[in-house]
């Protein structure tokens, strides 16, 4: 198997071509396959990341670097990166999972993704390794909000209102179907406070519950941005026409629109200090 253009899509020549050859071969294709180099390349993987993460956000606690990291070594991430560089063209499987498209599962792309960087850096040591797992990665480091990454919707949620000082969202079922064994739920989230009331569905209740949450935190986010229009707006329309001189005072902002904004903390104001 020529090999040449996938060192290409790599950006790295390796010395020793067997080992790449060897880290696209999966089990089912013979007694040499890429599972030592896959369990390699997790480490490597894992160190590479944790050290780029650590260089990029310096104020982040050790908490948050290792949610970021889990969630960028994940499998959707490597078959994603796997994908891109058009790995499955390269892959060699037994006739078995030919014919059931293994070189289209995810969980195969992954591996032999890790296998890949295990290979990497067997042939070039960690420098090598670290060359082409960061500029694998750099789009997707490009794109990570390290507040958001990793977080469900649930938690979200909770931290967007406690930041605008809301009161927690209210969960509720309101309606089981299906029978005990495959049922799905319906639940309802609600927000009185921005007269949000919005549900979801899954197989599970944490499931439905996440839903909900998730379309209700578009839908607070969106009356913020409401309130925020209608605070500008009678900001505009309330200030003195020209000529007016200092003949009147501009008039209040309608009350209702003054409380709303005030219980979302005018949502692009900061808070004031504790």
């Amino acid at each position: 198997m020529d090999l040449s253009t996938l060192e290409e899509r790599l950006q790295y020549k390796f010395a020793s071509s067997e080992l790449l050859q060897q880290a696209v071969t999966h089990r089912s294709h013979g007694v040499v396959h890429n599972e030592r180099l896959e369990f390699l390349g997790d480490s490597v993987l894992n160190c590479v990341i944790a050290q780029l993460l650590f260089s990029k956000y310096g104020r982040l606690d050790e908490g948050d670097l290792s949610r970021i990291r889990a969630n960028l070594v994940k499998q959707q991430s490597l078959s994603e990166i796997a994908e891109r560089l058009g790995l499955s063209d390269f892959l060699r499987l037994g006739e078995g999972e030919m014919k059931s498209g293994g070189f289209r599962r995810p969980s195969i792309l992954a591996d032999t993704m890790e296998a890949v960087f295990g290979a990497v850096f067997v042939d070039g040591g960690f420098d090598g390794a670290h060359e082409v797992i960061g500029r694998l990665f750099e789009p997707v480091l490009k794109q990570v909000d390290p507040k958001t990454l990793g977080k469900d919707a649930k938690t979200l949620l909770q931290e967007y209102l406690q930041a605008k000082r809301l009161p927690l969202p209210v969960y509720k079922v309101v309606e089981t179907r299906g029978a005990a064994h495959n049922q799905e739920f319906e639940v309802e989230c609600a927000i009185p406070k921005l007269d949000v009331g919005v549900r979801g569905n899954g197989r599970s209740r944490r499931g439905a519950e996440q839903s909900a949450a998730k379309h209700a935190l578009e839908a607070a986010q969106a009356a913020a941005q409401a309130l925020r229009r209608a605070k500008r707006k009678g900001a505009a329309s309330s200030a003195p026409e020209a000529g007016a001189g200092e003949a009147g005072a501009p008039p209040e902002p309608a009350p209702a629109v003054k409380a709303q904004a005030a219980e979302v903390g005018a949502a692009a104001e900061p808070a004031p200090p504790g």
